[in-house]
């Protein structure tokens, strides 16, 4: 059970925190120029699980050779500090990536994965793994939220924005982080105590 409660933990995270963010805003804008969604969906999936899965492990490792109290409550803050980030809408940016010449795989391929380097879904993967201590599952379930969020974006386009109240999955998204980051520090006073 641990397994799928850890999937499904990071699936509802990302696909809620995705909503509205600027990579789901690219594959809007993808979709809107290039009217082809099963080759963005396919590039947004090989760049998530790229960008996740290093994330991923990064946030395992850092976590196993940082298993101390403080470590800890620096993971729980950073929930905390998450459920603060999702409430601030991200801005539309046209990197010049959905530009390219190379067909519409590669183009969705390498801009997704660059604008998600940094991005808030990235860093929750690091966070989570780091949580939960397993980078597989995590991975599964952050690139599965991820295309929970960006199929009916690739589909639907900017029809998509008028439908869907962001204003609703920002504050339940800040409200699932700042839980589990109130649990872990919770945990780790337990632990010290």
């Amino acid at each position: 059970m641990h397994g799928l409660e850890t999937f499904g933990i990071s699936t509802l995270l990302v696909a809620l925190a995705e909503m509205g963010d600027r990579t789901q805003l690219l594959t809007i804008l993808l979709a809107s120029r290039y009217r082809k969604p099963l080759p963005i969906l396919l590039g947004v999936l090989a760049a998530t699980l790229a960008n996740h899965g290093l994330a991923a492990l990064a946030g395992y490792y850092v976590s196993s050779f940082l298993d101390a109290p403080w470590f800890r409550i620096l993971i729980g803050l950073s929930f905390i500090v998450m459920a603060g980030w999702v409430l601030i809408p991200d801005r539309q940016a046209d990197d010049g990536a959905s530009k390219s010449h190379g067909g519409v795989f590669l183009t969705t391929l390498i801009a997704f994965f660059i604008v998600e380097m940094g991005d808030k879904t990235q860093i929750a993967t690091a966070a989570l793994a780091a949580r939960f201590a397993n980078v597989a599952i995590v991975t599964l379930g952050t690139t599965t939220g991820m295309m929970l969020a960006n199929i009916p974006a690739a589909y639907f386009g900017q029809a998509i924005t008028r439908v869907v109240p962001l204003k609703v999955m920002r504050i339940v998204s800040a409200a699932i982080y700042a839980v589990l980051g109130l649990v872990s520090l919770a945990e780790t006073a337990g632990y010290l105590g």
